[in-house]
């Protein structure tokens, strides 16, 4: 098959698995089929896998983490004496803060996201620090989970100087083919090379 087929209760798991299918797309073929919807991308495809192929489901897997707790609103006005909650996200609010604070090249990286939720009290000003301090560190590796930053990240390595927007659309291309048809990038990310430049 050439073309993304319709997501249905026919399909076959091996042809849900050639394709790449948004999260939203998936949870709305577990509620047909009446799989349980949680957990991640990669557990609910697994669920959705044995659901078309007529098998139990795979138990949800033993290491998984906790649920972060909810964390506190910050206290305004946010300084670099303010204290993070543990639980706390990588919000909208924390980047306006870091970005007004670091420059324009700010951005949540592996090492920034390990750190900022994982203990309670950690302050804005250590935050800060902490970025600056791993900027050269190298670069962690991108969970398979997430897709679309391994290829971005895959894709400007091999094309440097070229837009966030051309990334896009390469990424658009790429995941519009099937598994079996897409070429594997050098560092084992999805690979830049199997789309189109232009």
């Amino acid at each position: 098959m050439s073309a993304r087929p319709d997501l249905t209760p026919a399909l076959s798991g091996e042809e849900l698995q050639r394709w790449y299918w948004l999260r939203e797309e998936l949870a709305g073929l577990a509620r047909t089929l009446g799989v349980r919807a949680s957990g991640s991308k990669q557990e609910l495809t697994g669920r959705l896998v044995a659901a078309l192929d007529g098998h139990v489901a795979p138990a949800p897997s033993a290491g998984r983490a906790a649920r972060r707790p909810t964390p506190r609103p910050l206290t305004q006005p946010l300084s670099d004496a303010t204290e993070l909650p543990l639980g706390q996200r990588c919000s909208q609010e924390l980047r306006g803060y870091l970005a007004a604070r670091i420059g324009p090249g700010f951005r949540f990286d592996a090492h920034l996201r390990e750190l900022i939720g994982s203990r309670a009290g950690l302050t804005l000003g250590e935050v800060v620090a902490h970025w600056h301090a791993t900027r050269d560190s190298p670069l962690q590796e991108i969970g398979a989970q997430f897709e679309l930053n391994r290829f971005l990240r895959a894709w400007h390595a091999a094309h440097p100087g070229r837009s966030h927007a051309e990334a896009l659309d390469a990424w658009r291309a790429y995941r519009a083919l099937p598994v079996d048809a897409r070429a594997s990038g050098a560092s084992g990310a999805a690979g830049p090379e199997a789309t189109v430049d232009g």
